[in-house]
Parts: C-alpha cells; structure tokens; sequence
C-alpha cells in the first residue's frame, strides 16, 4: 500500500470512528489517556442533591473525563474534539444555560433536571441516555457540571413550575388548542402540519448562533426534554433556554396551556385517545376545517 492510500485509509477510518458512535468509542479512547487534563473549573467544588444522593464533584470529575470530555471539552464550553462532527452543537456547561428544565425561563434549573436530563439524553442528538451508569455516578456527574459556571456560587435554582392537574381531553379542548397554534404562531417554526417546517425554519439559531431546526412532531414519542402530557406542558410553560423556542406562561393561561398539549398531540402518528378524537371530528367536519398558516382567518377551526 502506497504512502498516500494508507493515509486516505486511515482518515476514512477515523471519520468513520466519529460517526459512528462519536460519543463513546472515540471520546473515550481520547479520556482514558493520563496525558488528558482538564480545564480549569469556575469553581472548585460543588455537590448535588437529588432525592435522597449527594453527588460529589470530585468523583464527578473523573466521570466527566471518561464519558463527557470528547463532547463538552476539556474546559466545558462544549468544544470537544467530537464537536465538529456534531449537530446541534454539545452544551457550553460555563453559560450554565439549560434547554430542559422544571424552572422558569432565565433561571437555573434544579439538581434534579440535570439528573433528568443525563438519565434521559436528548432525542435527535448526539447525547445518549447514560442509564447504565449507576444514580449515584449520574448525581457526581451533575454535581461536577456545576462547576463549570459561576452561576451556581451567585444564583439559586429558581422554583419549579407546578403543573396544574390535566383538563379533560375533549374535541373542545383540542379545537382550542388548534387556535392557540394559529393565534401564538407557533406554525412559523413547526409547520402548519407540526413537521419542523415553517417558513421561519431555516433562519433558526441557538444562543450561539448556531443553526438549530424545530421540533417535528412527526418523529415520534418523545420530546426533547420527555414523553409525557406533563413533560409537553412543561415545556412551553418554561421555554427552551438557549433556543429560539420561548415560554408562553406570560401568555397562555395555565389551563388554556393543557389545550395546546391536546392539539399537539394530534400531530404525532400515535394512537392516542387526542389522535382518535381528531380523527372521528375530521371525518364530519373536514369541509369545514381552516388551515393553519398566513391565510387562515384568526380564531377559525
């Protein structure tokens, strides 16, 4: 084999090894090197509480060297040797700017959210679930994240949002919800179909300026920050800090806001008592359904 095929081999080779498992094989082979050091962290130790565990920042440490330092970085501002190859972007931990969160809109999220969000991953990203790791090695990791950023030595955690028990799901509701997607012009970025879409889809970016794409309801189950009704309620009451998508709990009223669940619901391919409500009301009155877009008249169906 000539010089120049071993090397084009061996280029192919290593892009292959970052696509396909970036986040663990090659991260890791990188992190289990002594050589490897560590930024400097915003603080020199912190702890985590999350249920009846206390995460400690030291054994964190060597967690975040093992499985998160190819992504995040060695300094945690999301700049690892596999960032480049990764879309959307790993999370600057230094901002302490958090998508996924029990908390208001601008604040810090809870030990408990990061516990969640390590747990669960995040759909349509590179960041897998690490179930696998034990809970106590998942509240260290959170506990070590937090010494990334400042924030967590000036700010508290703000409080978290309690979600009002789930209105019934009726056709009402539903319809409602269908007009509140119309009337908050959520249809921009999503799509009049919820498909990720929207005439503003492509012009989205992070805090970073990073492009970012709308969710697309088509996808499945899961969300980005989890599966369920609450988990959906949640979200566009808090908003997705570090996204363009905002909270609407100045503007939706908190049962109103179990409406617009009820809608979306419908726009995902899952039997779902909403989808089978939608179904039924569509083959009736289909005529009389408006579309969702710039020409449909405000408040119709």
């Amino acid at each position: 084999m000539t010089l120049k095929k071993l090397a084009v081999t061996f280029a192919l080779g290593s892009m292959a090894l970052v696509t396909v498992g970036a986040t663990s094989v090659f991260a890791q082979s990188h992190v289990n090197s002594p050589d490897v050091a560590l930024g400097t962290p915003s603080l020199e130790s912190t702890v985590s509480h999350v249920g009846d565990l206390t995460g400690n920042a030291e054994s964190g440490k060597r967690l975040y060297r093992r499985y998160c330092i190819g992504c995040h970085g060695p300094d945690g501002n999301g700049l690892g040797m596999n960032a480049a190859w990764i879309d959307p972007k790993p999370r600057d931990f230094t901002e302490a700017t958090f998508k996924c969160r029990s908390t208001p809109t601008g604040t810090l999220p809870t030990d408990e959210d990061l516990f969640n969000a390590v747990t669960r991953g995040f759909v349509t990203t590179n960041m897998p679930s690490w179930r696998p790791l034990t809970p106590q090695q998942r509240a260290d990791l959170v506990a070590f994240v937090k010494t990334w950023s400042p924030r967590w030595a000036k700010e508290k955690p703000g409080t978290p949002l309690n979600i009002p028990v789930e209105t019934p799901i009726t056709i009402e509701s539903i319809l409602h919800g269908r007009q509140l997607f119309q009337k908050l012009e959520c249809w921009k970025c999503h799509g009049p179909q919820g498909h990720g879409d929207g005439p503003s889809a492509n012009t989205l970016t992070d805090s970073k300026d990073n492009p970012i794409r709308p969710y697309d309801f088509s996808s499945g189950s899961r969300f980005m920050c989890g599966v369920t009704n609450q988990d959906l309620y949640r979200i566009f009451m808090t908003g997705l800090d570090g996204s363009p998508m905002p909270s609407f709990a100045d503007v939706v009223k908190l049962d109103e806001a179990w409406d617009l669940v009820h809608f979306l619901r419908t726009l995902q391919p899952l039997k779902s008592q909403e989808a089978d409500l939608w179904q039924t009301y569509k083959a009736a009155h289909g005529a009389d359904i408006k579309p969702i877009g710039p020409d449909a008249a405000a408040g119709g169906q």
